[in-house]
């Protein structure tokens, strides 16, 4: 056999001339090329297993305590070589070697990195990953339980992208092993596990959709559920100690898994669509992690209470120090989601007790609802709307009172509405809003409702809202004249104090009527109601002893202002017809900025439009105030 050349294989001399020489054939030439080739990789694959064969050798015959940094460099260097060059075997072998025991106790952990890059590289069916995974096991089983811990967190926390779930998944159950073999003083152990796991589990997107959902592209729904597997045993260790316990580990442990579950309450939990089960999915995935979260409150007994440790009414002298500090370290956020659950989705209901009114129960949960009332995402909203309409559901109408408006809380959440009903982008969000702020409306008693009226009409800044107070106005002046609901609030002067903040112009005859057009209609119709309705003889509502002050605050600034609108936006349309004819072009179009953003642009005969429905509009106004005074004007006459 050829002995394979130790330089490339040149061709033989004389080969251009055609001398007589032995024939050196391509053929030949070509299999000492490969032989040389295979020869090399041979080589490279020879000194990657007998670099570790020689510092394993090299530390064979030392004591643990004798090994060098650099002992500990050249094994980790030559580990990483055979596992990324495929020798996962031989790495076994080394690995299985009762001779080896010290040295992989010593050094082994130091392979979690590029171990797991092995393992995550290769197929599932693959050999060598089966090989990756018998050394794992055996690192878990020999190496030191805190150095292997370090190891194995600090590969969780540099993993990024699709990798995060996937490393998660592969490590839990050997971090779960570690961690039980460290039997007392793992407290911090376990809460460092758990945090720095939940902590790369917050860099994936919570699906939303049924089809994410199903999908669970970046394994989010899967790695929620593995977790939890991955506590029990901690969970059931707190829970076998729990009575009569005096260790402080016990208590830190129980501590630790409180701040796993507060923490998963605020994400993924928070954000994730909870209020029913998707169609086709048999169970919601993080719909079954929430139902295991609140089943470990309970195991460890922390839901009540942190159930009921809000903001609004929280003792000060609580005699768990320790958990007023978690309480201060995780926002409200996680308290709010906890109430959703428990509120709207009656998890752990059954272990409630049912001894609270249901107006506690809103006062409890006032803090909860504002906190989920001031974010923007549509689920968050969602939650914070359910759990308002949930509370006020519990309730009936008129049973609310009105010294409950002097809470955090009671005043602010109408405002909270008003903003969603303003400002978010959601149109089924806005009009559940509308819903809810009425529902609100009609809990209170008439003391209660007059102070919330006052409160919008100062604060909403919105004609729409306004308009929409002033029906509500109408409605209780309707039912206390009727003697349904005979009350002072809504007769004489109370009546009176109210209507000052309704029957006027917020900015007299400079007000611009189109933007508050639902207001005025509103006043109007009120207006003409009152005069319809209350006797002049009897002046239930005082209307008839203001009649001066309303004339002088509402209608003749909005008869100047009428005249002053109509003539401008007239001389604006008679501006556009003309210059419409002298250009000869329709098509022309300009630009409109409302509200500091540019709108798309609009044509002269689209401007024409909008002009003449603001004219239709200034009719309106006009017709009901001009039956208004009318219905003044007969009265009065009567009266005299």
């Amino acid at each position: 056999m050829r002995r394979p050349p130790t330089t490339l294989p040149a061709r033989p001399p004389g080969w251009r001339t055609g001398a007589r020489r032995p024939v050196y054939s391509l053929r030949l030439w070509l299999e000492d090329f490969a032989s040389f080739s295979m020869s090399e990789e041979q080589s490279q694959d020879m000194m990657a297993t007998e670099e570790l064969q020689a510092i394993i050798e090299r530390c064979q015959i030392l004591e643990e305590e004798d090994f060098k940094g650099e002992d500990f460099n050249l094994f980790q260097v030559a580990g990483q070589k055979c596992l990324e060059e495929g020798y996962a075997a031989e790495v076994l072998e080394v690995i299985q070697n009762e001779k080896n025991k010290v040295i992989v106790k010593s050094m082994g952990w130091n392979l979690v990195c590029p171990l797991v890059r092995s393992i995550l590289s290769y197929k599932q069916e693959d050999e060598k990953r089966e090989h990756c995974l018998k050394i794992l096991d055996q690192l878990v089983q020999l190496c030191n339980p805190k150095e292997l811990l370090l190891g194995l967190l600090e590969q969780i926390e540099q993993t990024s992208g699709e990798q995060i779930s996937q490393t998660i998944l592969l490590l839990l159950q050997p971090l779960q092993t570690v961690l039980l073999k460290l039997h007392s003083k793992k407290s911090y152990s376990v809460g460092l596990s758990l945090s720095t796991i939940l902590n790369q589990l917050s860099l994936l997107p919570v699906p939303y959709t049924k089809e994410q959902i199903q999908e669970d592209k970046l394994g989010l729904c899967q790695c929620c559920n593995a977790v939890v597997d991955f506590a029990k045993p901690f969970v059931d260790e707190v829970v076998k100690n729990m009575e009569g316990s005096t260790e402080n580990d016990d208590k830190e442990l129980k501590e630790e898994l409180l701040k796993f579950c507060l923490k998963s309450l605020k994400y993924p939990l928070l954000i994730a669509q909870l209020d029913q089960l998707h169609e086709d999915i048999e169970e919601d995935p993080l719909r079954h992690f929430a139902a295991e979260i609140l089943g470990i409150l309970l195991d460890i007994r922390e839901l009540l209470p942190t159930l009921f440790l809000h903001h609004g009414s929280r003792n000060q002298n609580w005699d768990n120090q320790d958990f007023l500090d978690v309480d201060g370290k995780h926002s409200a956020d996680s308290l709010a989601c906890l109430s959703y659950l428990v509120y709207v989705q009656y998890f752990g209901i059954d272990c409630f007790p049912m001894v609270f009114s249901p107006s506690y129960l809103l006062q409890c949960n006032m803090t909860h609802i504002e906190v989920l009332l001031k974010r923007t995402e549509e689920s968050v909203l969602t939650k914070g709307l359910d759990l308002l309409g949930n509370c006020l559901l519990r309730m009936g109408d008129n049973s609310l009172h009105h010294q409950y408006l002097e809470f955090k809380g009671f005043i602010t959440a109408p405002q909270d509405l008003v903003k969603v009903m303003t400002l978010c982008p959601i149109e089924h969000l806005r009009k559940k809003s509308l819903k809810i702020l009425q529902l609100y409306i009609d809990k209170f008693d008439a003391e209660g409702k007059y102070t919330l009226f006052r409160c919008l009409l100062k604060t909403s800044n919105h004609a729409g809202v306004e308009g929409y107070v002033i029906q509500n106005i109408k409605n209780q002046i309707d039912l206390s004249l009727k003697k349904a609901n005979d009350s002072k609030w809504f007769t004489g002067p109370q009546l009176v104090s109210l209507l000052d903040l309704v029957l006027l112009l917020p900015e007299g005859a400079e007000t611009d009527l189109l933007q508050n057009s639902d207001r005025i209609m509103a006043s109007l119709n009120l207006l003409r109601y009152l005069v319809i309705k209350d006797n002049e003889y009897d002046n239930q509502t005082g209307i008839w002893t203001e009649l001066n002050k309303i004339e002088q605050n509402f209608l003749k600034p909005l008869h100047t202002g009428l005249n002053m609108s109509k003539a401008h936006y007239e001389a604006e349309i008679k501006s556009k017809k003309g210059n419409r004819r002298e250009s000869h072009n329709s098509k022309a179009v300009c630009s409109v900025t409302v509200g500091g953003e540019k709108m798309p642009n609009m044509t002269t005969e689209m401007q024409l439009q909008v002009l003449h429905s603001a004219l239709f509009t200034f009719d309106l106004i006009e017709s009901v105030l001009a039956r208004v005074e009318e219905l003044i004007e007969v009265k009065i006459k009567t009266i005299t």
